[in-house]
């Protein structure tokens, strides 16, 4: 059977650990070649040399917050590799827990956002670059559950997944012109070495209370996002442009306040 990502390369924001590592163990077990761009130099290699080398994965140290390094990891990923098929822009924080817009300072607001935001507004320029000539090309970046809806992060997390969603939206409609598809993933809580430490969980500690939905039986695990992201960057999503795939078992469609008597 042809795997489902065969002959194309990937570049892979924040892919050294949590979910950008799972996404780039999926995409490598599914035919693609991917570039790792993360600013974890001391994760990355080590998880290249694992997933086969240079022939398959490649690792570039890359600040999304800095142009410079965005555009070095689109470069490299043409220069190893002959070409850019898909872009996931997955990099990200948290930023301090803080519930009070009071207790929010403006440096701690704006570190996020040039994370969240300005890094998937980076991403998706330079990776368009060098699409536009190929007149192909999927682009995909990581929202949140956040992103639909408020009281489920920060002031700052949730404002830039909402603007996340705004970018991908806006930059579907110029890109779709060159045969560019633009879309997100946006999944409710995975227990991630990042979650994990917001949640105040240690690394064994599992909790059903921490990742539930109204999807009976079902927890969210880093490979469900990974394979939301696999369809999107795959040939299957071929007619799918502009999209937020909400993977949060129907978390964002329920009101826990607010039950219809019988439907319990």
């Amino acid at each position: 059977m042809r795997r489902r990502l065969e002959g194309k390369v990937a570049l892979i924001t924040g892919a050294a650990s949590g979910l950008g590592e799972c996404a780039a163990r999926l995409f490598v077990k599914q035919g693609a070649k991917v570039v790792v761009a993360d600013i974890k130099s001391h994760l990355g290699p080590d998880l290249c040399a694992e997933l086969g080398g240079s022939e398959r994965a490649s690792f570039v140290r890359c600040d999304v917050t800095e142009e410079s390094d965005v555009e070095k990891a689109v470069d490299t990923a043409v220069s190893r590799y002959g070409k850019l098929d898909i872009m996931f822009n997955n990099a990200g924080i948290m930023g301090p827990v803080k519930s009070s817009i009071l207790h929010t300072t403006q440096e701690e607001f704006l570190a996020v956002l040039k994370v969240n935001l300005v890094g998937p507004f980076l991403g998706t320029k330079h990776a368009a670059r060098v699409m536009i000539p190929a007149k192909s090309g999927s682009i995909i970046t990581m929202g949140s559950v956040s992103a639909v809806m408020g009281a489920t992060g920060t002031h700052a997390y949730t404002s830039s997944k909402h603007g996340v969603v705004g970018l991908v939206r806006n930059s579907a409609v110029e890109l779709g012109r060159h045969g560019i598809r633009v879309n997100c993933v946006s999944p409710y809580v995975v227990l991630t070495p990042m979650s994990r430490k917001v949640l105040g969980l240690d690394e064994e500690e599992d909790t059903g209370e921490a990742v539930h939905s109204s999807l009976e039986g079902a927890v969210l695990k880093a490979e469900d996002v990974a394979e939301a992201a696999l369809y999107l960057a795959s040939d299957e999503s071929k007619y799918v442009n502009g999209t937020n795939l909400v993977v949060d078992g129907g978390f964002s469609v329920h009101n826990i306040g607010f039950e219809i008597p019988g439907l319990k």
